[in-house]
């Protein structure tokens, strides 16, 4: 382990073929939850618990210990004293292969989101008999605001896929198993931090898994939900979702540029998103009659150019506790 990561709790258990990663920061109610919905998994197959505190006033260790002395799963608990998801992320997986040599499948959930009690098996289930190096699945949001139950077809919160089978690439890690195998074949086997703060860590370690030749596979059958605050509801929240996304795809874009045409090429075809965009938008009008919805194509285009010119949010960057 690296300096920066300190063990504040760690058991050990050889029997242990799956490890289930929970990356966690300033929600320490709902992370309870989430370990709780952890811990009631029907399955045979044995796993393991890594939590990682990622918040330089631990608001969550207790609540991560206090699980792990009540429980009987074997796990681990870790500080990660460096701040940003894709840090978070990175121990945690480190800490499942360091801390259970014989888990062959990681798994992750966030802080707060709710496994459905046949969640990991039914994901284990898809690994296996599709022999898949990724596998998605659904994450369905649980709106606090129940009035705001029509933004589930949103793109910022409906699943990429609908039916299980084999995917041409999977995008956000709240709900993902990666085979050990995934580290060890790639050059660069971790989520890339200079996605900390900006977030889209994952996608871009799932695009660059694709580029390995490495394959996916959906199990809608896998669900998981999510809180979803009210505040996570506004328009303005909504918009930014957009923006942030438009910048994540410009920056896993221009990862892969070598030279100055390069560059300019990737600059043109994302100015070009933007009447694509708008018309985009009036198609999606016409069918959700939403203005949120429609407008996503839009703003996630705008964000696409703002980040060209060096210009991007930055959501996950903690303010002071």
């Amino acid at each position: 382990m690296t300096a920066s990561r300190e063990v504040a709790y760690s058991s050990a258990e050889t029997g242990v073929t799956a490890v289930v990663c929970v990356p966690a920061f300033r929600r320490p109610e709902h992370l309870l939850r989430t370990l709780a919905s952890v811990q009631a998994q029907r399955t045979s197959h044995r796993f393991a618990v890594v939590v990682v505190e990622n918040d330089a006033g631990r608001t969550s260790i207790s609540t991560a210990l206090n699980f792990f002395e009540s429980s009987k799963l074997p796990g681990a608990c870790v500080v990660e004293t460096q701040q940003g998801n894709c840090h978070a992320i990175n121990a945690a997986f480190a800490t499942a292969m360091a801390q259970f040599p014989n888990a062959e499948m990681l798994l992750m959930i966030d802080d707060d989101e709710i496994a459905a009690p046949d969640w990991l098996h039914r994901m284990i289930e898809a690994a296996i008999s599709s022999d898949a190096d990724v596998v998605g699945g659904p994450v369905f949001p649980q709106f606090d605001d129940v009035t705001k139950r029509d933004l589930s077809r949103h793109p910022a919160f409906c699943p990429a896929y609908m039916s299980s089978g084999p995917v041409p690439i999977i995008y956000g890690s709240g709900n993902c198993l990666i085979r050990r195998r995934v580290f060890t074949t790639l050059t660069q086997p971790t989520f890339d931090v200079r996605f900390n703060f900006l977030g889209g860590g994952d996608t871009d370690f799932f695009t660059r898994c694709r580029r390995a030749g490495l394959s996916f596979y959906w199990a809608a059958e896998a669900v998981i939900t999510e809180t979803v605050p009210p505040v996570r509801t506004q328009p303005g929240w909504i918009a930014a979702r957009g923006l942030r996304i438009g910048a994540i795809n410009y920056q896993i874009r221009a990862k892969v540029t070598r030279t100055s045409l390069d560059r300019i090429a990737l600059l043109a075809r994302v100015i070009a998103t933007l009447p694509l965009s708008v018309w985009r938008a009036g198609r999606i009008a016409l069918t959700e009659r939403k203005l949120l919805i429609a407008m996503h194509p839009i703003t996630v285009a705008v964000g696409g150019v703002l980040a060209a010119i060096g210009i991007e949010p930055q959501p996950y960057k903690a303010k002071s506790a």
